[in-house]
């Protein structure tokens, strides 16, 4: 008999004040309230039972919490709709402080080097996918295997000629899905050099946002035509050794492909040092950074030199082909279909992104904890002091200048050896700083967003994110500075989140982990109309 069917039965009553028994068959009916928490009792049981089975249930972690609670096991699924119980749920209180959650990682490598599934052994090689023998030379002189899933991907589109919006998770080998195929491509129609009369005139280009980066990319694009005989040139601001005009004129004269920053490639334009009437293709990288409101007019003008516009004659005159444009980053900006508009015809470019795009890296060690901001330093110091300098290199990532400059005071106070990377710094000095550290002089580096997109910091295993970041694009940055393709191990993130606007960051990156899905307001940011054939 159903336990609310037994409840309703009277039951025996003893006289007030004596300890006699009232006749058989006098009884009592149980009050309502009474009745419903009875009730109510055996079912709470069965639930907490049902919750510890779940608790016990041996197997690995998806989330680890200081409230075991709270943790979650990885064979949990949570649904789309469902909201889950957050650790961080009540982080925006003082007496959270001192909470923390730890995200494990799911798998030893990155995704970026998991074959695909349908296919058998480790996917197809760079022999396979049809790259001429010279770069494959070049990749061998890099040390580099077989193709990563980017670069399988975005490889042969972009042999075809398309243009295309590349984007995949930091740290997968971006530079060279986009280099093999347009270098390639010049290999495949070898052109002779410019006229000696006019400005150099390069075939291809690639646009970065810093001198950092562009000296990088440099140095990859080099050592990949080094075997083909193709000249690469940079060209950056910053007083750059040699000054615009020796960046360009430098033997051998001609550059094949030209790397190099907005700010030197406008002043070139304009005093004429350069042309691209000749150029057959140009990379926008780190979209995210470049089509923010400081680069879009020095875009605009440098757009305005190549045959990319709609309707525009291409390179080798007006039967060919316009310039193949490809932009590519990690995150894209909510609006960029609009803000390409104005440039060239986005109707004609082929969308390229991985299925980890936007998802946090399930190979890496994520931690989350709620201090005050007073508690931030002595813990930093705590975390410094105890790791061993055979564990790998270490970023710190702070919000503004003046805090980078302030906590590598307090790390000279301690006799913590490091270097500082912050934006007011000049640009040969910034550039020293960071071949320091990619050399491992030193293994402590102190930086604002300025070291988070791009560089490569394959020989760091630990983040730390000092100030948390403004946005989850941010953090996805950050965070990718580690686990990289080429890094010896996935290393961790260990987060100090302070402020109230944290937590609601933190909230929606703990959400999405529980989930399994990517972080959110950030997929539509690289929708665009679907190109018509193939």
């Amino acid at each position: 008999m159903a336990l609310g069917r037994a409840l309703p039965l009277l039951l025996p009553r003893r006289p007030a004040g004596s300890g006699a028994a009232e006749p058989p068959g006098t009884v009592v009916r149980i009050p309502w309230a009474l009745r419903q928490r009875l009730q109510r009792g055996p079912q709470r049981r069965r639930r907490g039972q049902g919750e510890a089975t779940a608790a016990a249930r041996p197997g690995k972690l998806l989330l680890r919490s200081r409230r075991p609670e709270l943790s979650q096991p990885r064979w949990q699924t949570v649904g789309r709709w469902e909201q889950p119980a957050l650790v961080s749920a009540g982080w925006k209180h003082r007496k959270a402080c001192g909470d923390y959650f730890q995200l494990e990682p799911l798998q030893d490598s990155a995704p970026a080097l998991q074959a695909p599934p349908a296919e058998a052994g480790q996917g197809p090689t760079f022999a396979e996918l049809g790259l001429q023998p010279a770069l494959l030379a070049g990749l061998e002189r890099l040390s580099i295997g077989r193709p990563t899933a980017v670069q399988r991907l975005a490889i042969p589109a972009l042999r075809r000629g398309r243009s295309a919006l590349c984007a995949a998770e930091t740290g997968s080998g971006k530079t060279l899905a986009y280099l093999l195929p347009l270098l390639d491509g010049l290999l495949g129609r070898p052109e002779g050099p410019a006229g000696a009369a006019g400005p150099p005139a390069p075939r291809g280009l690639v646009v970065l946002p810093s001198r950092e980066l562009a000296a990088q990319v440099r140095t990859v694009a080099a050592a990949l035509c080094a075997p083909a005989g193709l000249a690469v040139r940079g060209l950056t601001g910053g007083g750059a050794q040699g000054g615009l005009r020796g960046q360009l004129r430098a033997p051998p004269p001609g550059p094949a492909v030209l790397v190099g920053t907005p700010g030197a490639l406008r002043e070139a334009l304009r005093r004429r040092f350069l042309a691209l009437n000749r150029l057959r293709w140009m990379v926008l990288d780190e979209a995210d950074t470049l089509m923010d409101e400081s680069f879009t007019e020095l875009l605009e003008e440098i757009l305005a030199h190549a045959p990319v516009a709609a309707g525009a004659p291409g390179p080798a005159g007006p039967g060919e082909e316009r310039t193949q444009v490809v932009v590519v980053g990690a995150t894209f900006p909510a609006g960029l279909s609009e803000t390409l508009a104005k440039f060239t015809d986005v109707d004609r470019f082929v969308t390229l992104s991985t299925q980890t795009l936007h998802r946090l890296p399930p190979h890496v060690q994520q931690k989350f904890v709620r201090l005050k901001g007073r508690d931030k330093l002595p813990e930093l110091l705590q975390l410094l002091k105890e790791r061993p300098s055979s564990d790998g290199a270490v970023l710190i990532f702070c919000n503004s200048a003046s805090t980078v400059n302030w906590l590598g005071y307090i790390l000279d106070d301690h006799k913590i050896k490091h270097l500082r990377l912050q934006g007011q710094m000049s640009a040969a000095a910034r550039a020293g700083i960071f071949a320091s550290f990619q050399k491992g002089n030193v293994s402590i580096l102190v930086c604002t967003d300025l070291a988070s997109r791009g560089l490569d910091t394959s020989s760091v295993q630990l983040v730390v994110n000092y100030d948390f970041p403004d946005t989850l694009q941010d953090y996805l940055h950050r965070v990718g500075r580690v686990g990289r393709v080429g890094s010896k191990a996935p290393g961790a993130v260990v987060n100090f989140v302070t402020y109230r606007w944290d937590v609601d960051l933190v909230r929606k990156i703990e959400t999405a982990a529980r989930k399994r899905t990517g972080l959110p307001g950030m997929d539509s940011s690289i929708n665009k109309p679907s190109p018509k054939g193939d």
